[in-house]
């Protein structure tokens, strides 16, 4: 029966068990994502990403949790899907927010000058997040984050402000 002649009150197919496209291939290829890092094949995909900026492969573990691949060397991918930065520099992986503090516009990394900038008002963050100079008024929001073998695990329920958590934020990282 078309969705439009469905009268969905009290079946399955209504409220929260209905779930969008997007919601639904991102939870496919999490699955699959699992399935590669179960099978062994999934380091080997992360390490032949380029240095710098690429899209990380994640696996969601737990509900709120996703798991990604330690990079190999300093630098930054992102996961469009989660918004999520998943940064190394000098021996210490973090995950951002992909959204400015300012006004949610999206980072950049600037791989020349190894610093995050906003391209709209020009907001300049150091490699750890930490504010340098422009209109924002703080750091970039940490997620926290834990080491799990060959993997950081970003708590997607644990996000910290500099200036609400500054305990929280100075401590959401891992070294490697």
């Amino acid at each position: 029966m078309p969705m439009s002649d469905h009268d969905c009150q009290g079946c399955a197919l209504s409220g929260e068990a209905t779930r969008s496209r997007r919601e639904f291939l991102r939870e496919a290829a999490g699955a699959a994502a699992a399935a590669l890092v179960t099978l062994g094949v999934l380091p080997a995909v992360a390490r032949a990403l380029p240095l710098g900026l690429a899209e990380p492969v994640g696996a969601r573990t737990a509900a709120g949790e996703k798991g990604y691949a330690i990079p190999a060397a300093d630098g930054v991918s992102i996961d469009k899907d989660e918004e999520i930065i998943i940064a190394r520099w000098q021996g210490t992986v973090y995950a951002f927010a992909l959204s400015c503090p300012h006004q949610n516009t999206a980072l950049r990394w600037m791989e020349g000058d190894h610093r995050f900038q906003c391209p709209k008002h020009k907001s300049k963050y150091r490699p750890d997040g930490t504010f340098i100079e422009g209109r924002a008024t703080r750091s970039m929001d940490r997620f926290a984050v834990r080491k799990a073998g060959n993997s950081v695990m970003v708590n997607l329920d644990a996000l910290f402000r500099e200036d609400d958590d500054r305990a929280e934020w100075d401590k959401a990282f891992v070294k490697v």
